[in-house]
């Protein structure tokens, strides 16, 4: 299989460089990828396209201001981080930009807020050493702290918006779910932008139950897809967590046949690779988990996502869930019907998946652990 049959072309003013005024403002395309039919509403009226006894499940990690600039003691020279995994308390892997003016032993200094060429980098009063030169530009970083590590990131850092917004929104909670709960990730859930406490109450009170698993987003989010052929591509590992309940309440919905949804790919994901005979196991672990067209769905029954990059993993992974050939028309469509894209973009609710579909149906591929 190609990457470049997930492509797909679109104009960049579709691009959303904001999200909506309020959460449940946006579009919502609600997909039967069994019927082939879609329909056109606006997310806060999701609750007419769910069950009493559905299961719907979110990622409620949390997204660190995991950007930072130091500033080389030696030579001067700026270099940006994006924290990737922490190793010990102050102690993180991090993708160094230029990696190449980093080598292990180097003293730095980390600069606070924007760089200096956009008005900032002022002394933050924290220093760090390199300890180790790892590959594809990650170096480890120990930073001198006098404070904890969460109120060092607060203070200093800025939150790592993906390449494609212009302009970090002014409340810098709206790149943020409002259950998140537990710091780590290096880029937001999405899919749970749309979510505010008023719609989960509301789709709690018509019998619609809510869980929680973390999955903190990695440097993978970042990493395009550069191989040829999609059986190539490696995806990073992350670091997910499933509690009892939540593990006993999956469980417990699969035996009765009630459906399971996932909002997110992240919480797609981890519920994936948590699965194991026959039952959803409590704790956590590491996930490099990739699926593309092909992979058979073990827990997830029902898909809460965005519109997302032409040829990248997330798209893969839907195409997955609904076919390659239904997704590029629901792509079409989409583009046609002016919809917001991306992560500040508009929602789809895929309403089911069904196996061993043709004709590029969900099940015209594979899937790689």
């Amino acid at each position: 299989m190609r990457v470049d049959d997930f492509d797909y072309e679109l104009p960049a003013e579709l691009i959303a460089q904001t999200p909506a005024e309020h959460r449940t403002d946006a579009r919502l395309m609600v997909v039967d990828p069994v019927e082939h039919s879609l329909v056109h509403t606006r997310f806060w009226r999701i609750g007419e396209h769910l069950h009493p006894g559905d299961v719907l499940v979110f990622n409620n990690s949390k997204v660190i201001p995991a950007r930072l600039w130091v500033r080389k003691a030696d030579t001067g020279a700026v270099v940006e981080l994006l924290l990737s995994r922490q190793v010990n308390e102050h102690e993180w892997e991090a993708l160094a930009r230029p990696a190449k003016r980093l080598h292990q032993g180097a003293q730095l200094q980390v600069l606070q807020g924007m760089p200096p060429r956009e008005g900032g980098g002022t002394d933050s009063g924290v220093t760090a050493l390199v300890t180790e030169e790892l590959a594809e530009g990650l170096r480890r970083v120990r930073f001198h702290l006098h404070e904890p590590m969460e109120a060092f990131l607060d203070r200093v850092g800025t939150m790592p918006l993906p390449p494609y917004i212009q302009q970090p929104p002014a409340d810098r909670d709206r790149y943020q779910t409002v259950y998140a709960a537990h710091a780590g990730s290096v880029a937001a859930p999405t899919a749970g932008f749309h979510f505010t406490h008023e719609l989960l109450d509301r789709l709690r009170a018509q019998g619609v139950e809510t869980h929680f698993v973390t999955l903190h987003v990695g440097l993978g989010t970042f990493k395009p897809v550069t191989v040829e052929r999609v059986e190539e591509h490696r995806m990073h590992t992350e670091r997910y967590y499933v509690p009892p309940e939540v593990a006993a309440a999956v469980t417990l919905a699969k035996r009765e046949g009630r459906r399971v949804i996932a909002v997110g790919t992240t919480s797609l994901r981890t519920l994936e690779s948590a699965w194991s005979d026959g039952a959803l196991q409590v704790g956590g672990g590491e996930t490099g988990i990739f699926i593309y067209p092909g992979y058979r769905f073990q827990v997830v029954d029902a898909l809460v996502t965005n519109f997302h990059l032409p040829k990248s993993t997330l798209i893969m992974l839907v195409a997955a869930f609904m076919g390659l050939a239904f997704t590029k028309e629901v792509y079409r469509v989409a583009v046609e019907q002016r919809y917001r894209f991306f992560s500040f973009g508009d929602a789809m609710f895929i309403t089911r998946w069904v196996p061993g579909l043709s004709g590029g149906g969900a099940a015209d591929g594979s899937c790689s652990l």
